[in-house]
């Protein structure tokens, strides 16, 4: 059976209860983190408790641990589970009240769950031929900066996708790329690779992060900046990255090819880098 870690105890999955006066039940009040394992090793662990810190404070919810208390807990979790490769789930709520009301309760004791699966890898194919994605007006919330458990937008923006039989859905506001539903998207124009800048309107992708950084080490010309709809529709290429899914490039876009079709120069160079830097930060840590 399955055990995850629920407000200090690991229980089995089937076993785990919360309050239905649970603030993340009633008002989706809390964050949450994606992290991936490599050979049972955290990736960008640092990175990850960092932006947990950010989206707890933009919420207002003190953090309940210190780094070293969660970098325990997850590592106690990563070894509870019969697995190499991992995907830790991570979630705190503001926890549970006495009655249902929208204003914060002046106290609060935090609901912390985690659990961790195996983390099933891009089907080969998918890096080879690339990924078929859709199109939609980004009509989320204004701040998209916070990992917020709050997903329901994005939910039916997958679920386009979905529909569709496509992989992912691209979000444009206001004529300008924003991000994708469940990741952040570049593109590639004229050889140069451009993506939106970190605004409270795209989450602060920690795969972003890492492609940014291995393009200024190999020498890969990249702009941050506003994209407009037209330059996405019309690039050589386009990906888009996440934790788990790493980076994936987009050969069609609302039925039409992007580019020649399949995955191009720029982000074969990429992919080698990434896995070259996963397997290097793996073997680190």
């Amino acid at each position: 059976m399955q055990k995850v870690y629920l407000n200090g105890e690991m229980v089995a999955l089937n076993e785990a209860r919360i309050s239905v006066m649970d603030r993340g039940f009633l008002f989706g009040d809390g964050v949450y983190e994606v992290i991936p394992v490599y050979s049972r090793r955290p990736f960008r662990l640092f990175e990850h408790l960092r932006r947990l810190q950010r989206s707890l404070d933009g919420i207002r919810l003190a953090n309940p641990h210190t780094d070293d208390e969660w970098t325990a807990l997850i590592k106690r979790l990563i070894a509870a589970t019969d697995a190499d490769e991992q995907q830790i789930y991570l979630q705190v709520t503001r926890g549970a009240d006495t009655v249902r009301n929208h204003a914060f309760p002046k106290v609060t004791v935090p609901t912390v769950f985690m659990k961790c699966d195996p983390l099933i890898p891009p089907h080969r194919q998918e890096f080879e031929l690339g990924i078929a994605a859709v199109s939609a007006s980004d009509n989320r919330w204004l701040r998209c900066d916070i990992k917020s458990t709050s997903l329901l937008a994005n939910c039916l923006l997958r679920q386009q996708a979905e529909d569709a039989g496509c992989i992912e859905t691209l979000l444009f506001r206001d004529g300008f790329l924003s991000e994708a539903s469940a990741s952040n998207v570049f593109v590639v124009r004229d050889g140069v690779l451009v993506a939106p800048p970190k605004t409270h309107l795209i989450l602060p992708g920690i795969t972003y992060d890492v492609v940014l950084e291995l393009a200024t080490r190999h020498g890969l010309s990249h702009e941050l900046r506003d994209v407009t709809e037209a330059e996405v529709r019309l690039a050589s290429e386009i990906w888009i990255c996440s934790s788990t899914r790493e980076v994936r490039a987009v050969v069609s876009l609302d039925g039409r090819s992007i580019g020649t079709g399949r995955p191009g120069p720029v982000y074969e160079k990429m992919h080698r880098w990434y896995q070259e830097f996963k397997s290097a930060a793996t073997r680190a840590s």
